[in-house]
């Protein structure tokens, strides 16, 4: 299929509907409006469902039923959108549920501003909602990527029946680059839905029931750690990562998103310059590349996370470096984004002047 230069957000739709998505359930929110503009004109062309919620609470509870029922059900909004629909995320992952959810990151906290921001990591990878559980959280880097993996969410939720988000920002979600969206092909050995609520006629008359209520602790403790010997199975399988002029670098960048393509280009400037500098790219925020960290840490001096946050993944690269290497960090917030040429300082800085 020929590439096509496209929006982010209409990418990320496009892509979900490749991927079988046919039921869409969402309320308007800058910067992502495109995706449910896109799905409310796309999917009623493919026999799909396109139903704008009167509230992000009401539409995550409407995934939650096409999710129990077996379909493939995304949603998308921006930051204060995701936290309304916390409480919904919780039951669908306590449920174990499959589905699939867009977050196109603004600034807060608060109402904060319509631009890009980093600042939701904590809310996507900690669960975000109340209980023991997880989302797995994708981070696209480029709108090819972008496409890419929320083809991929689809196939994680339904071969882990767990939510799974595709995490970005509004600089993602709002630049155009060419994109291509080639055949979809679900993944190998998905598991069947025997356990979705289609009606006793479709199950041999036996009754499914989707829960996410145990009244008895013994039995909610049970169900817990099932669904963390899961989460233990993707932490193992799922991880996805990479590495950029690491093998020589002295300082190595960590960043995901948006912030991954400035640091390139400060690297570029870094390495005309003569300084030797890296970058190590989570793909996968939960669960994080933790294992990607011990041979980088081995050749490089030390780190330097940039974010657009007050340092949020910063927490879990404290923990990947496990203070074997000095860490330092660099961050924009309130709807800044950092320039090349900014964390170019702060490396030089770091080594002790320019072409240190």
């Amino acid at each position: 299929m020929a590439r096509k230069l496209m929006k982010g957000n209409e990418a990320i739709a496009a892509a979900a509907i490749n991927a079988g998505c046919r039921h869409f359930f969402g309320y308007p929110i800058t910067p992502q409006n495109e995706i449910p503009e896109y799905m409310s004109r796309e999917l009623p062309k493919v026999g799909g469902v396109y139903l704008q919620a009167e509230s992000e609470v009401a539409a995550i509870n409407m995934v939650y039923g096409a999710a129990g029922a077996g379909a493939r059900v995304l949603t998308s909004s921006s930051s204060p959108g995701i936290s309304l629909m916390q409480e919904g995320i919780s039951y669908i992952a306590g449920a174990e549920l499959p589905c699939v959810l867009v977050n196109i990151m603004r600034a807060g906290p608060g109402l904060g501003g319509v631009q890009p921001a980093q600042a939701d990591y904590f809310q996507a990878t900690r669960g975000g909602g109340h209980g023991d559980y997880h989302v797995v959280v994708l981070a696209p880097a480029n709108l090819q990527e972008a496409a890419d993996l929320t083809q991929l969410a689809f196939d994680l939720a339904d071969k882990y029946r767990n939510p799974v988000m595709v995490l970005a920002d509004g600089m993602i979600g709002q630049l155009m680059e060419p994109v291509e969206l080639s055949p979809y092909h679900p993944a190998a050995g998905l598991p069947p839905k025997d356990w979705a609520t289609t009606g006793t006629a479709q199950s041999g008359g036996r009754r499914r029931i989707i829960n996410s209520l145990y009244l008895y602790p013994d039995q909610l403790e049970q169900h817990i750690r099932a669904i963390f010997a899961k989460y233990a199975e993707i932490e193992r399988t799922e991880v996805r990562y990479e590495l950029h002029q690491c093998d020589d670098a002295e300082v190595v960048i960590v960043a995901y998103g948006t912030t991954s393509r400035i640091a390139r280009s400060a690297i570029e400037k870094c390495r005309r310059l003569g300084l030797r500098v890296g970058l190590l790219r989570p793909i996968t925020l939960y669960p994080f590349p933790f294992a990607a960290f011990p041979p980088v840490i081995e050749r490089a001096k030390m780190f330097l996370v940039v974010e657009m946050s007050m340092g949020q993944m910063l927490d879990d690269v404290k923990i990947a470096v496990a203070g074997r290497k000095p860490i330092s960090f660099y961050g924009r917030t309130g709807g800044i984004v950092p320039t090349p040429e900014e964390v170019v300082k702060q490396v030089q800085a770091l080594l002790g002047g320019p072409g240190a």
